[in-house]
């Protein structure tokens, strides 16, 4: 199942975000793609803000820091993989160390993981659609990320 939305403000990206993420259940996975500037850390900044809104003022790329973490019930890990090449250097790091633990993963770039992106995830393509809207799409891999893209398009049809 694919689910394909359409933002027209940052503020609405943000919005879907927050919304998807008071979804979320620990372990979840979250495979971001897109240019830059697409809206994928204003995206996380709603995710964070549906789990742990207590941290989501927090929320920036952590293009140099490599992952940013989040405090709140459920710890969110972010990842910006736009530095490095491959998996070889991301597995190198020890970051696949997080990908099935108890947090919820949110990896930028995550074209760049290849194999090492879990089975279960959500894989969420950001375009540009005009000035300021983005074109969004949402599509799960595995039984658990379907549930949860089920429950989200049905609230949003």
């Amino acid at each position: 199942m694919i689910y394909t939305v359409t933002t027209a403000s940052p503020a609405e990206t943000e919005k879907l975000g927050r919304e998807l993420g008071s979804m979320l259940r620990p372990g979840t996975f979250i495979a971001l793609t897109g240019e830059l500037g697409g809206g994928k850390t204003c995206f996380t900044r709603g995710i964070v803000a549906g789990i742990a809104p207590e941290s989501a003022a927090m929320v920036a790329s952590p293009t140099f820091a490599i992952m940013n973490e989040y405090a709140g019930a459920v710890p969110v890990f972010h990842f910006d993989f736009y530095r490095l090449t491959n998996s070889l250097e991301i597995s190198e790091l020890g970051f696949e160390d997080y990908f099935q633990g108890s947090g919820i993963c949110i990896a930028e770039w995550a074209e760049r993981l290849e194999e090492l992106i879990p089975p279960d995830h959500l894989s969420i393509n950001f375009k540009y659609a005009a000035q300021e809207h983005r074109e969004i799409s949402i599509e799960a891999s595995g039984p658990v990320s379907s549930a949860i893209l089920e429950k989200f398009s049905s609230r949003h049809s």
